[in-house]
């Protein structure tokens, strides 16, 4: 930090008023030399020069460096002050509030030889404006080339992947490299925020057709997870469906209730002996054949027989043989 005793903080009306006793000096050092013959006239438009020359209004937020015959003898501000006019000058403003600066770089090459082009954001502030005026030609201009030769430096020493999955680890290894470059300078690097890191067309391409392929291949593994998966829980619904025929019974009615829902189905019900689904039906395929052969005879004036004498005469043939 910078030595507080060569600093010059008027915080009250003292020290303003010392500088105000000097320039009342040279006031009267001017109507002397001018001479009453010449009145007082002349003398107050020097003394308004004077003033003019020497009033400095320094904001809160920065630091003027006051020089005496070229030699560095503090710092003024925040506030109003007065400056001995023709031996101090006050050439330089520092700002201590934080400074934003944007820098890039552009077509460098990774690790492994992948050229970039990398925009980034320093965030800095002045903590010693007294080294930031001595140690250092412009400050500003100089925190900015140190960023880029770091972020080129940075970039050399990592691979593509790593840049763009690890953009907070890169932006505070530049910002270490940074901070050792312009510690001296009585300035700090408070972070480095990487903005875009762009990559030439057909590599973009390339990765987006391996990333593209890799989805494919992890949804297609999940998919035949998922096929498996279902057809051991359909093993499991056979085995079930097996053992009880009711189950199975109220398993189908629930599907033909799920396809009658929408209300635009038509379901046909085929009438069969087959108990597969256990849907019970009022007569099947035999019964249809013998309905068929009934009105068959019944058209060519055959008499039908009934079921029981038929059966009955079955039975008597059964036991002639017998």
């Amino acid at each position: 930090m910078a030595d507080e005793s060569k600093t010059r903080r008027y915080a009250g009306a003292t020290g303003a008023a010392v500088d105000i006793i000097v320039i009342v000096f040279f006031y009267a050092l001017a109507i002397y030399l001018v001479g009453i013959l010449e009145g007082a006239s002349i003398g107050t438009l020097i003394l308004i020069i004077v003033l003019a020359f020497s009033i400095r209004v320094v904001s809160q937020w920065n630091r003027m460096a006051v020089l005496r015959f070229g030699r560095y003898v503090g710092m003024i501000g925040p506030g109003i002050y007065f400056i001995v006019p023709f031996v101090e000058h006050t050439p330089i403003n520092v700002d201590l509030r934080v400074i934003s600066t944007a820098f890039s770089a552009e077509k460098t090459l990774t690790k492994d030889n992948v050229p970039v082009d990398v925009d980034a954001i320093l965030f800095w502030q002045v903590k010693d404006p007294e080294a930031a005026i001595l140690n250092v030609q412009d400050y500003v201009q100089s925190v900015q080339l140190a960023s880029q030769t770091a972020l080129r430096d940075i970039i050399g020493k990592n691979e593509l992947s790593s840049m763009l999955a690890g953009r907070d680890i890169i932006g505070e290894d530049i910002r270490k490299l940074i901070q050792i470059r312009i510690e001296d300078w009585g300035i700090k690097a408070i972070s480095v925020e990487i903005r875009d890191v762009t990559i030439p067309a057909d590599l973009q391409n390339a990765m987006a057709r391996v990333a593209t392929s890799d989805r494919e291949k992890q949804a297609r593994v999940i998919l035949a997870e998922s096929e498996s998966l279902a057809a051991d829980k359909m093993l499991e619904a056979a085995e079930k469906y097996r053992k009880d025929l009711y189950a199975m019974q109220l398993r189908s009615l629930n599907m033909m209730y799920e396809i009658s829902l929408s209300g635009k189905n038509l379901i046909v019900f085929v009438p069969t002996e087959n108990k597969g689904f256990s849907i019970p039906t009022p007569f099947g395929v035999m019964g249809l054949q013998q309905y068929a052969k009934d009105q068959m005879a019944a058209a060519q004036g055959v008499p039908d027989i009934p079921k029981k004498q038929g059966k009955a005469k079955g039975n008597e043939q059964k036991s002639t043989d017998q």
